[in-house]
């Protein structure tokens, strides 16, 4: 019974991997008449294109079909790449979140073109409809292997329409040559497909379960049979003007208003380098940053939203380890105030070369030039960054980079006492100290990252130096990951050592803020059994190590973290983990601002963690975590998540809250800390967007209240409304507010 079982079993997963293997090939022809993009394929060109389906299930299973099939087209003509999708859909209606653009993949029901268009496995491009024709789009790096290789806060202009009928829905897409860089030969791609009531995504190219389906290790071909189109004249002029108004009530400062204008443009210079221009920018409209309860010694990293940084952002990104980064935008544009709160530094341009030149190598180059912030202390400052990569083997590379900052005019500046990048303190007769701008800072180093042709290996190695004023011993940034991950099993580890006198001023680099010097090793092995069952999709066990050490050899960090993880077919999900954490502390420090933990004290503690993730298919939806333990020396109860409710298709409320009990003793004080931040999600169409956001933060003891109106009145052109206010919670009263009313217009020339 075993041996038929076994046989049965593997004529099932050898016929399931006959469909569709990697490097599949689809033969696109040139459309011979005008196609109207209205989501009817009733042109000759759709009736002559190739129709492809069989597409294979990818999550969570990967060895049968999906129960709704999906069949693609794809066309083109000297103007536009087409793609029609017809979806199968036997069920009620399509789950989605709200009509809002840039949607979430695994909530929405949706399909979408994921394409390499350099053929060489690492960058692109995807964009996605759902069945009510909301777009999404965005920006592949590193071979789409793990999900923060996907951003979707890259824009651009393309169209599409969708019709729906009863048992199918229809989209129709044009993507403008002029939105993508390309080469005129074969490109790698996937079409995979969301079927969120049924809890599957399948994809054209058959792809293992522990693998993502859009990665290009698992792509088929796109073979032209007729020539693509020359790239010609490629530019995007996108100016803006705005307007602000805002007062500060805490200054009793009378109202005052500004005219702002200036813009961005997009430039090719061949058909895979882009030359990013930017005078003068606004990014008012970006949403605010999320507030987080931060117990830790560490600053809090935030993601970049801000569209000039956006395109190739990996390729200045990638050189180091998350938390080694010597370039992180971030710091570019935006600085802290004497109270944490982060404040925009007015850029006057920028500019940024990057892509491919030549079938193995990319190249990046970004100059931008900030203004002084005189009540932040902040001079006029130039960061300049330069890096080139080369690709080897089949899917791995090695890159070159320098990183420059240099600041202006120092003697007339008193630096702030609050700490920014690039400040420099000094200690006099071992008691009085001063802060000073370094006049420059210089990273330059190498990486070398490694990805197995199937994704089963991935790696890194890098050595990075820095150079400045103040330090010429000890500058040095190293590491090296690597990481198997199977069908079940996945074992990943790695070392970081960090010198001393290691300064990235244009980077993120928070453990140095904490230690004189950092060595640290982690560990993290995990295993997935996946069951036959109607009700689990997998469970297994994982286990996570993490150690630190200061150059003299004393170890002053070590976690130790066991848990247990179980997916649902149903798309929610269980986890349950507990922790140990010893602690060494290299400064006074106290989590909740009371009385401080002297340098030198040891700590450990132990803490149980349980995170639940409801079926996100139902209207009404929350996620939740919760733990207790040991904390320094008392101990700590916590608890967070997010409710959401959505009215489909036109919009959500939802609340985020963090809630930290947390007693450390009589002598170092004890503390409730709340975080609450209602959302209010209105998608009046596809085009039209209202969003309310409050945040009540008690550690910081402000409201923040954010509205932005937005109206896209043409692709990727807008007309945003944009209001901000704080608040005291107690007494209640407004500390300052801002409107600002802002145009932006994209004219492909």
């Amino acid at each position: 019974m075993f041996y038929r079982t076994l046989i049965l079993f593997l004529l099932v997963t050898t016929s399931a991997w006959s469909q569709h293997p990697r490097g599949t090939a689809y033969h696109a022809r040139r459309a011979t008449d005008k196609i109207t993009i209205d989501g009817i394929l009733n042109e000759k060109s759709w009736q002559s294109a190739r129709v492809e389906s069989g597409f294979f299930m990818s999550k969570p299973y990967d060895s049968v079909p999906p129960v709704n099939q999906t069949a693609f087209r794809i066309t083109f003509d000297d103007t536009f790449l087409y793609l029609a999708f017809e979806c199968e859909d036997d069920g009620e209606d399509p789950v989605v979140q709200s009509l809002r653009r840039d949607f979430e993949f695994r909530f929405n029901d949706n399909v979408g073109f994921y394409f390499d268009p350099y053929n060489d496995y690492t960058n692109g491009f995807y964009f996605n409809i759902t069945p009510y024709g909301v777009q999404r789009e965005g920006l592949m790096a590193n071979g789409g292997a793990d999900p923060e290789d996907y951003s979707a806060f890259w824009d651009n202009k393309w169209y599409s329409a969708v019709t729906r009928e009863p048992g199918k829905w229809t989209a129709e897409l044009a993507i403008p040559f002029k939105s993508i860089r390309y080469n005129r030969g074969e490109w790698n791609f996937n079409i995979l497909r969301n079927d969120l009531e049924r809890n599957q995504v399948s994809s054209w190219i058959a792809t293992p379960v522990q693998y993502l389906p859009a990665s290009f290790a698992w792509s088929g071909k796109l073979i032209w049979d007729d020539e693509l189109p020359k790239a010609g004249t490629n530019i995007s002029f996108i100016p803006y003007v705005a307007s602000s108004f805002s007062k500060d009530n805490q200054r009793l400062t009378p109202t005052s208003s500004d005219l702002l204008a200036g813009f961005d443009a997009k430039v090719g210079v061949t058909p895979s380098l882009n030359l990013d221009l930017t005078f003068n920018p606004d990014f008012s409209q970006v949403e605010v940053d999320r507030q987080v309860i931060n117990l830790t010694r560490f600053e809090f990293q935030f993601p970049e939203l801000r569209q000039f940084f956006l395109e190739n952002s990996d390729l200045f990104a990638q050189p180091g380890f998350p938390d080694s980064r010597p370039f992180f935008s971030r710091r570019i544009g935006l600085a802290f105030d004497s109270s944490g709160f982060l404040q925009r530094v007015p850029i006057l341009y920028g500019a940024r070369l990057s892509g491919k030149m030549g079938k193995d190598w990319r190249v990046g180059l970004l100059n931008i030039h900030t203004r002084k912030k005189s009540e932040l202390g902040l001079p006029d400052q130039n960061y300049t960054m330069a890096i080139v990569q080369r690709q080897i083997l089949e899917r791995s590379n090695v890159d070159f980079f320098v990183v420059n900052k240099q600041s202006f005019g120092l003697g007339q500046y008193n630096p702030a006492v609050y700490y920014q990048p690039g400040l420099v303190r000094e200690i006099i007769n071992g008691s009085d100290t001063t802060y000073r701008f370094n006049h420059y800072n210089r990273v330059a180093g190498f990486d070398f990252n490694i990805n197995s042709k199937n994704n089963q290996f991935r790696g890194d190695i890098y050595y990075h130096r820095s150079f400045d004023e103040f330090n010429s011993e000890n500058t040095y940034s190293a590491g090296t990951f690597l990481g198997y991950f199977g069908r079940r099993l996945s074992l990943m580890g790695g070392v970081q050592l960090l010198g001393e006198n290691f300064n990235a001023e244009a980077g993120f680099v928070p453990n140095l803020t904490v230690y004189p010097g950092f060595t640290g090793a982690f560990m993290r092995s995990e295993y997935l059994t996946y069951p036959k069952s109607k009700v689990v999709a997998n469970y297994g066990p994982y286990v996570e190590l993490n150690a630190g050490w200061i150059p003299s050899g004393l170890r002053t960090d070590e976690i130790a973290e066991l848990g247990y993880s179980v997916d649902f077919l149903n798309t929610s999900s269980v986890m349950l983990y507990t922790s140990y954490t010893y602690q060494y502390l290299t400064f006074d420090f106290n989590p909740i601002g009371g009385p401080a933990y002297q340098s030198g004290d040891e700590f450990t503690w132990k803490q149980i963690q349980l995170e639940y993730q409801s079926d996100n298919r139902k209207l009404f939806n929350y996620n939740l975590q919760t733990g207790y333990g040991g904390f320094y020396t008392g101990r700590r109860l916590n608890a967070s998540g997010e409710i959401n409710y959505r009215y489909q298709p036109y919009g959500s409320i939802s609340a985020r809250f963090a809630y930290e009990d947390i007693d450390l003793g009589e002598a170092y004080g004890k503390r409730r800390l709340f975080l609450l931040g209602p959302r209010l999600d209105v998608t009046f169409t596809n085009k039209i967007f209202l969003t309310t956001f409050i945040q009540y933060n008690n550690l910081l003891d402000n409201i923040n209240l954010n509205a932005r109106f937005q109206w896209r009145f043409q692709p990727a052109s807008d007309f945003f409304i944009v209001y901000t206010e704080n608040y005291l919670p107690s007494p209640f009263g407004s500390k300052n507010r801002a409107l600002v009313l802002k145009l932006t217009y994209w004219l492909n020339i």
